[in-house]
């Protein structure tokens, strides 16, 4: 088999069984176990814990002893059988842990699936810059092909969306021991010092006031990047308790129209050579800022149907430039004002202040500050119509009441049991003004002025 095929089955698997569940996870949290938001947002912060620590151990256990497809593999193996059992866990507290072990085991192989791909294609004397991207943008096919899989199965809010990604982390296991081999390089002396040889030296970039800046933004706006991740599919979903909303294709689909920005994703991903060129690393990152401003301000005023569709699209276009724009610039950024000697830990340093702590603080405070603020409780049928824009004696209104509240109404009009309902407009204003106001203090705060030779010194 073609060795650029190889790598780019290894790209598509490593997305699909993360895509398969990582949007839906909510569907099945909110609707079927019907937890609460401070729980869950707790639950999407395991991907930070994660992150600040396994790649740096598995990277180092790949440079000094083990290859790095056989590490790989096992994690994969693992991650895939925890998955199987994640959905049978009776209460929050054990989802939480079990899911933490499940990151534990995924989030280090997306690293180690670039050095693999890089391993193999320098080994082969192939071009990485040219010829790693166009097998990277198959990761991007895989997770949205995951998504439509895991919709157009039914499997969006049950525990099936589990399985199919654990089925194919364990085939992936399997396949990425064929894999071309990739000893340790051990190009770390064993008598360096233990901070050198765990990469901690890289820590000394705080002490530069633009850089500990920058990486302080980058954990702030890490805080951003997986809300939509984590809500966005649910938000959707939801429209269905609207009776006039509840048969729409945005709702019986949501998990497709999500992918739309996946697919911008990989557009923009082409673009950026361009603009980067054209304005220079730091307006490329507040271009992202300002489009995650857009992001959650058309989620805030879209609706499943009419113009409100238009909004869920753009939101969705727009993701990509939100994304995209930031994690390759700030990877850049790093590349071209780090020394070489740390670079690789000054990538993994950026990674873990967006991907760990970011994202760790940002899913626990969001959990909890929808659950404090936006989300409503009504216990009269009246007020609850209003709400969903309909009447007390509509048929569709009486029967989403019962099947998804497991609630009636009673002769005075009040609920049987009370109906909590998330408050979404508002919750993506709050997350919209938090990235405008990230947006204009960094536009004030950091200093970089834009060389056009800064992307030429990358190939060196």
């Amino acid at each position: 088999m073609n060795l650029k095929l190889r790598l780019t089955i290894l790209s598509f698997l490593q997305f699909f069984v993360w895509g398969a569940w990582l949007i839906t996870m909510a569907n099945f949290w909110f609707g079927t176990k019907h937890w609460d938001g401070a729980q869950f947002g707790a639950v999407f912060g395991t991907m930070g814990i994660a992150s600040i620590f396994m790649p740096t151990i598995t990277g180092i256990i790949a440079d000094r002893w083990v290859n790095a497809e056989r590490i790989f593999s096992v994690l994969q193996i693992l991650y895939g059988l925890v998955l199987f059992f994640l959905p049978h866990t009776e209460s929050p507290s054990s989802f939480y842990y079990v899911m933490l072990a499940a990151m534990c085991f995924y989030m280090p192989t997306i690293a180690l699936a670039n050095s693999i791909s890089y391993t193999v294609l320098k080994n082969s004397n192939l071009d990485v810059v040219k010829d790693f991207p166009p097998i990277r943008v198959w990761g991007t096919i895989g997770f949205i092909v995951a998504m439509w899989v895991t919709n157009l199965t039914g499997n969006k809010a049950t525990e099936g969306q589990f399985y199919i990604g654990g089925v194919a982390a364990i085939v992936l296991g399997i396949y990425a021991l064929t894999l071309p081999k990739c000893p340790p390089q051990k190009l770390i002396d064993k008598s360096a010092p233990l901070v050198e040889q765990l990469g901690l030296n890289a820590f000394k970039l705080f002490g530069n006031y633009k850089m500990a800046l920058f990486f302080g933004f980058s954990m702030l706006l890490g805080a951003a990047l997986q809300l939509t991740n984590a809500y966005g599919d649910v938000f959707l979903s939801e429209f269905s308790h609207f009776p006039k909303y509840a048969e729409s294709f945005v709702v019986q689909r949501s998990t497709i129209v999500m992918s739309i920005s996946q697919v911008s994703e990989t557009l923009f991903i082409l673009a950026i050579p361009f603009f980067l060129k054209r304005y220079g690393i730091k307006k490329v990152m507040l271009i992202s800022m300002f489009a995650w401003v857009l992001r959650f301000g058309f989620f805030a005023y879209g609706t499943p149907e009419g113009y409100g569709v238009s909004l869920i699209i753009l939101s969705c276009i727009v993701y990509g430039m939100a994304f995209d724009f930031f994690n390759i610039s700030g990877s850049l950024f790093v590349e071209t004002t780090t020394d070489k000697k740390i670079r690789s830990s000054a990538q993994g340093l950026f990674m873990m202040m967006t991907n760990g702590f970011g994202a760790y603080f940002g899913s626990n405070i969001a959990g909890w500050a929808i659950d404090k603020f936006f989300t409503h409780k009504f216990t009269n049928a009246t007020e609850l119509a209003n709400h969903l824009d309909t009447t007390p004696d509509n048929a569709t209104f009486l029967e989403i009441l019962k099947n998804t509240f497991n609630s009636v109404v009673n002769s005075d009009g009040t609920l049987s049991s009370a109906v909590m309902l998330r408050d979404w407009p508002n919750i993506w204003i709050a997350f919209a003004a938090y990235a405008l106001v990230l947006a204009v203090l960094f536009a004030v705060l950091f200093k970089h002025k834009h060389d056009p030779n800064e992307l030429g010194d990358i190939k060196h």
